[in-house]
């Protein structure tokens, strides 16, 4: 069965309850923007450690295993974004989108089809 909770309201659900989680432990006063922003940065590294020296094909062929370990490190980042964006007031559902937004004019479909150039490249 899926959650048909509509994903401004999960994210909020999670922001509150990792609020709760962090109250709980009194770390307050360690979750300043710059250090859950050095924590997301080690998070996405032990992220990429799982990739490091794969193929491109292994690397969409993970192991169950590596997966798993794949999806707690995806979770950690996670985690440490929603906490960061708790802590600058930022609704990271309008800023995603925001974004798209921008990416879209910066990357027009008939100019970016089937290559990676930079925009300023196009």
């Amino acid at each position: 069965m899926t959650d048909t909770t509509p994903p401004e309201d999960r994210m909020q659900a999670l922001a509150r309850a990792l609020q709760q989680f962090a109250d709980a432990r009194d770390w307050g006063p360690f979750h300043s923007p710059k250090n859950l922003a050095s924590a997301l940065i080690v998070e996405a590294g032990e992220l990429l450690e799982h990739f490091q020296w794969l193929t491109e094909d292994q690397s969409r062929q993970l192991a169950p295993d590596t997966r798993q370990a794949v999806a707690h490190e995806m979770a950690d980042v996670l985690l440490y974004l929603v906490q960061l964006s708790t802590v600058l007031d930022i609704d990271l559902i309008d800023a995603a989108r925001a974004k798209m937004a921008l990416n879209a004019q910066k990357y027009p479909a008939e100019q970016s089809r089937g290559h990676s150039r930079k925009y300023d490249t196009l």
